[in-house]
This record gives C-alpha cells, sequence and structure tokens, in this order.
C-alpha cells in the first residue's frame, strides 16, 4: 500500500499532533547517598545527611552558599547590639509556607520557642540554648536576646538545622510526628518519606524564588553498599552519587558520561573514648593507641588515598582551627606505654562505629589489626543510623562505649561547632554528641572566653590554647580527614557538595 504525499503529510501532521498533546516528561534526579536518614524535623537531626535533605523543603533565615559563604536567606538583614546580646533581625517579605501562610516574625518565634524548651528533647538544643528569648517586634522584625554574649551566633543561625517550619505544622503534628509531615518555606514539597528507603520530593509550584526550582523533583535514596552505589550511577538509576567509594573513583573517571569531583573537605574522622571506663581514663593508654595506627596506611586502605591525616582536632578549612602536624605512628612506643601504664600484655575492648557503609566496615577492620599489632584485642560493631539512639545516648553511668568511631564537621563553618559539640563538658550525651563524656577546663574556659568577644585576635588566642591543650590530652585517635568525592551523569549541574559533607542545591538542572 502506498501513500499519496498529501496523505503521508496529513499522517506525518497527525503523528506531530499527537507527541505535541504529550505532557513534557518530568524532569527529576535521583540522589544515591550512603546512609539512611534518621529524621526530617531539621532540629531534632545530629547527621549532616538527614538536614542537608530536608533543605529541599526547608530554609532558614541565613545559610551558606557552595563554598561556606555565609548568605541571607529568608533574613534581609541584622543589627547586634553593643553589648552583643540582642540581634535584630529583618525578614523578607512575600514569602509563603508550603501551606499558603506568609512567612512571618511569629513564624521565628514558634521555631525558637520549641528548640529552646528543653522539654521538647531536641537535639539542637545544644545549638541555641544560649537563646534566652525570641520576640516579635513587627511582623517583620524579630529579636533574638542571648544568655551571654556569642559571637558565632549568625553562624549558628546558619546552620541548616535552623529551618523555618510552618507554625500549623508545629501545633498539629507534636513530638516525633514532625519529621513525617514536613511545612517550610522550601522549593520542594514532601510527597514520599521512609527513613530507610526514600526521600521523594516535588516541585513546590508557589516557591518564593522566581524561575526555581529546575527540576521536578528529586528522589533521595539510601544505599549504603558502595557497589550498589555506582552501579546505580553506571546504569542510569541515579544521577548523583555521594561519597563515591574510594577504590572506585578511577574506575568511574574511565566512564564518558560521567563526571567525577573531587573537593577539599571539613570532615575529620577519630576514635573517641569513654572518659568514664578504664584503661581509656589514663592518658597514657589514649597515647598509646594513637600511636597504634597507621594514618598514611588507613588513608590509602579504607580511602583509596582520597584522605590525609588528621593534623590537628578540627581540620584546615574551619575558621580558627589549628594544625600541630600529624601524630607519629610507632607501635613500639604505643607497647612502651601500655606496659607503662600497667598493661604489658594488652587488654580487650569493643570499637563501634557510628555507621555501617563499606568505607566505615573498612576503617574499623584495619583498626582492630592494628590495635592487635600492640596487644589491644577489640570486636567491631558497625550501627545503622536507627542504632545510634539506643547504644549512644546513654548517661555516663549507664554506657556501655569503650571507643567509637565517627566523624564530624562544622556546619556552622567555626571552630566552636566544630569541637564543643563533642568534647564539651556541657555536650555529654545524651544532651549532645560527646560520647566519650569528656571533660577538660581549659577547653570549655578558654572556649567561654572565646565566644564573648568579637576582636578575632583575641579569640583565636583563646580557642589556640582550647586547642592545644585538648590535642595533648589525646580524648581522640586522631585519623583523617577526608576529601568530598561526588560523581554525576553529564549535562546534571547545580547540585553542590559543600566542604562540610551538606549540599547546596538550589540551584540543580538539566542541560
Amino acid at each position: 500500500m502506498k501513500l499519496t504525499h498529501a496523505a503521508m503529510a496529513l499522517a506525518l501532521s497527525s503523528a506531530l499532533a499527537g507527541l505535541a498533546a504529550q505532557p513534557a516528561a518530568a524532569k527529576e534526579a535521583t540522589i544515591a547517598v550512603a546512609s539512611t536518614f534518621t529524621t526530617m524535623d531539621p532540629y531534632d537531626a545530629s547527621d549532616t545527611l538527614s538536614y542537608s535533605a530536608a533543605k529541599s523543603m526547608y530554609e532558614g533565615l541565613f545559610g551558606f552558599d557552595k563554598d561556606m559563604k555565609l548568605q541571607n536567606v529568608l533574613a534581609e538583614g541584622y543589627k547586634v547590639s553593643d553589648d552583643g546580646l540582642v540581634y535584630t533581625v529583618t525578614l523578607k517579605k512575600g514569602i509563603k509556607f508550603h501551606d499558603g501562610t506568609e512567612f512571618q516574625a511569629d513564624a521565628v518565634k514558634a521555631n525558637f520557642d520549641r528548640v529552646t524548651n528543653k522539654a521538647n528533647a531536641l537535639r539542637r538544643y545544644t545549638l541555641y540554648y544560649n537563646i534566652a528569648k525570641t520576640e516579635v517586634v513587627d511582623p517583620y522584625t524579630v529579636r533574638f536576646t542571648l544568655h551571654k554574649p556569642f559571637s558565632a551566633f549568625i553562624n549558628q543561625l546558619a546552620h541548616a538545622s535552623g529551618a523555618m517550619i510552618c507554625p500549623s505544622a508545629i501545633q498539629k503534628y507534636p513530638g516525633k510526628e514532625l519529621a513525617f509531615h514536613p511545612c517550610g518555606t522550601g522549593p520542594f514539597v514532601l510527597d514520599k518519606y521512609n527513613p530507610s528507603e526514600i526521600l521523594h520530593v516535588v516541585k513546590n509550584p508557589n516557591y518564593w524564588q522566581k524561575g526555581l526550582p529546575k527540576v521536578d523533583g528529586i528522589t533521595f535514596k539510601p544505599v549504603p553498599e558502595n557497589s550498589t552505589r555506582v552501579a546505580m550511577l553506571r546504569t542510569g538509576e541515579a544521577d548523583y552519587i555521594f561519597p563515591v567509594p574510594p577504590e572506585q573513583v578511577k574506575i568511574l573517571e574511565g566512564e564518558k558520561n560521567i563526571v567525577v569531583t573531587k573537593e577539599p573537605s571539613i570532615i575529620e574522622r577519630y576514635v573517641a573514648f569513654n572518659m568514664t571506663k578504664k584503661p581509656f581514663d589514663n592518658l597514657k593508654v589514649r597515647q598509646a593507641l594513637n600511636y597504634a595506627v597507621n594514618k598514611q596506611a588507613l588513608a590509602k586502605v579504607a580511602f583509596n588515598g582520597l584522605a590525609d591525616p588528621t593534623k590537628g582536632i578540627a581540620p584546615k578549612g574551619v575558621e580558627f582551627a589549628d594544625e600541630y602536624g600529624a601524630w607519629p605512628y610507632d607501635p613500639k612506643k604505643a607497647r612502651e606505654l601500655l606496659k607503662e601504664a600497667g598493661y604489658p600484655n594488652g587488654f580487650s575492648a569493643t570499637l563501634w562505629s557510628l555507621y555501617n557503609h563499606t568505607t566505615a566496615q573498612k576503617v574499623i577492620q584495619f583498626l582492630q589489626q592494628q590495635f592487635a599489632q600492640v596487644g589491644v584485642k577489640v570486636s567491631v560493631m558497625a550501627m545503622e543510623a536507627g542504632q545510634r539512639t539506643a547504644y549512644l545516648l546513654k548517661k555516663p553511668e549507664e554506657s556501655q562505649l569503650n571507643m567509637v568511631y565517627g566523624g564530624w564537621s562544622s556546619s556552622t563553618g567555626e571552630l566552636d561547632w566544630a569541637i564543643r559539640p563533642l568534647l564539651g563538658t556541657d555536650s555529654w550525651a545524651p544532651v549532645a554528641s560527646n560520647f566519650g563524656y569528656y571533660s577538660n577546663k581549659t577547653l570549655d574556659d578558654n572556649f567561654r572566653d572565646a565566644l564573648l568577644t568579637t576582636d578575632k585576635a583575641k579569640k583565636q588566642a583563646f580557642y589556640s590554647v582550647a586547642q592545644k591543650a585538648t590535642w595533648n590530652d589525646c580524648p581522640w585517635i586522631y585519623l583523617v580527614t577526608e576529601q568530598n568525592v561526588s560523581a554525576h551523569v553529564k549535562g546534571l549541574s547545580g547540585f553542590y557538595i559543600q566542604p562540610d559533607a551538606g549540599f547546596e542545591y538550589s540551584q540543580i538542572e538539566f542541560k
């Protein structure tokens, strides 16, 4: 059968008309990440992944760009009183929450009243408890009064946990329920959330920043197994993965349709000791275990060389951080110190990991082997996200912890939040993340004084005294500072890993 030119033209016209009638394919990005989520309540999240994913739906007064530079978000600006106790913040106008209500000062008050109420037992209470009161001056002006001057306060407000949640949601969903009913001002709204399987968000049609978002939705998928995460990127099941397992970087770099990005980070890896239990209350034991670990070999074995031995309590890139040089590897010295401490034949202990992904498994197995060489026998356990609360958020007298492998980055960009939540006396678990119950008066006093002054030179001097005293006291085994390694398909842009391993993706799009 043959078609005339007219018939063919008609058929082509009909086909094109049919194609035109089809809705445009949704542009959605799939992001594969290494851990499960703990919560979508930013004020109750203690892990960078959870509050970074929540940023799709939430925004704060201030924030950080992809390079961790401070920027206004929902705030227009701020002023500080001469005594450093009062911060007056002006708000942008015309911004609406997902429920259609306007973002105003009463929402700011509702959020900070919630987190500063100790009875609510929110994990980020320790970040904001210095706020004495939050007051509405007028609909677009809010006033924070602090208990004591705190020169890093705006950095704290810029932390991703300082999100503005709809007052209606705060009232309707008390306690842990709020995590399953996100309502913010962000570019996306919730479609589906299962902490261990998926977070799917879709475009907010009423988002206040015109032209954004540039994609119709984002799916975040927890994929702890390294090889599976890489396979998803290679087969097109994922558009972006983080982190890239170090051992597979070169493989992905050979793929023509994949881009691998390596960036410096402020993520420090360490092993914390439980200072309330023997033998970890003995400085010589803590020093010995630092000497027992070959950090260069650890960086090579577990991170494929994409990490560097730790040189200070906080890594370079954190404001006010000092460096001393990596702790040397000396197993002979380690055995001598153990003998001097009364453990000539070593001892037995447990080593937990805050993570159960493949790289963490390699780290704790490597540490297990290193300790064995100096006579210390450890059993290891890698925790899933849901186990952390059960095992770690204990009072000292209830804790079964010996040693725990973990990591931290200062998501305020400043030294205070790099150290105090982990090593400050007021941060003992279950209040914050000082799981080893470390206490050092020199650290506490100098951090207090540093945060009372806005003079940078004086602040650095106080911080330096605190850092040196803590470094010498060895509350941790100082391990490595990682590089941030991510990979994405060509054509995807605008999704960045910040130095603290948080995500910045306000400009995400496919080109």
